[in-house]
């Protein structure tokens, strides 16, 4: 499918600021949670948390794992609850979601569906690596190839892809078999371009950062249940759900830093061995 790319300014300072928002696990039912955790309750607390923090930012990427029923009601959720935030929202799909449905309600409440955006000295990359009823992730040839396309058109400018799954062995063995299968074939469109500054996924449920080759990979907590990192089986952190934003300066660099709400109101079930 094409996808119409955006182009956007930078602010004054030639920066471009975005917010993550990823795996809120939503249910058509609100009393519905996962693993003890209320997910439409948890992010509503951290979308309040991003108001009361009055953080400025130009954009919303959501990566995926939208929806833990593939209702079109959960959708729904997650739009008339980050709207409130006041900002456009990016989004792809994670390994639970129902992209048709996804797209459709998205659609209809006016979230775009472009896939690349074009700033003054930057370009967002979205992909997609679902893999339908699967929990690993695969970017197909086409994928591969609008992404080495997009790099081609604007050398010129920094890039951060984006992605649900993660890339390179994040160190948690139950999580790394659901990693992007073709990952040899995502980092060969990579190497040797200096200007791809960063990966930015979600589906490990964790705060990630590890540098490798000159790229950045960042994964962000959760707005509902956190994953253990460093662990070889399932299990569950106690920390709480949480955000992440990032700067992209002129320069290249990048900002970013985790916020997580305050408190004990979201702790798992810790006696869970899956979902």
């Amino acid at each position: 499918m094409e996808f119409e790319k955006i182009f956007t300014h930078a602010d004054a300072n030639g920066e471009l600021r975005l917010l993550q928002l990823t795996d809120t696990h939503l249910f058509a039912n609100q009393a519905m949670g996962l693993l003890g955790v209320n997910t439409f309750a948890s992010l509503q607390a951290v979308v309040a948390q991003i108001q009361t923090d009055s953080i400025a930012f130009d954009w919303i990427m959501a990566t995926g794992d939208i929806s833990q029923d593939h209702s079109a009601r959960s959708y729904q959720r997650f739009v008339d609850t980050v709207q409130a935030l006041g900002k456009p929202i990016l989004w792809l799909p994670g390994n639970h979601d129902m992209q048709p449905l996804m797209s459709q309600t998205f659609s209809t409440n006016g979230v775009c569906d472009t896939k690349q955006v074009v700033s003054d000295h930057w370009q967002l990359i979205l992909l997609d690596t679902q893999v339908p009823e699967k929990p690993h992730g695969y970017l197909s040839d086409g994928q591969l190839q609008f992404l080495a396309g997009a790099l081609d058109d604007y050398p010129d400018k920094n890039a951060l892809v984006l992605m649900h799954h993660q890339s390179r062995l994040i160190g948690c063995r139950w999580l790394d078999q659901h990693n992007l299968k073709n990952s040899d074939a995502f980092h060969q469109v990579l190497q040797g371009r200096s200007n791809v500054k960063a990966v930015l996924f979600g589906h490990i449920h964790q705060n990630y950062e590890y540098q490798c080759d000159g790229v950045a990979y960042i994964a962000s907590p959760s707005t509902c249940i956190q994953f253990l990192p460093l662990s070889d089986d399932f299990a569950l952190d106690q920390q709480q759900p949480g955000y992440r934003y990032l700067t992209l300066k002129a320069d290249g660099t990048i900002s970013s830093r985790v916020k997580r709400l305050s408190g004990q109101a979201f702790l798992p079930d810790n006696q869970s061995q899956g979902y």
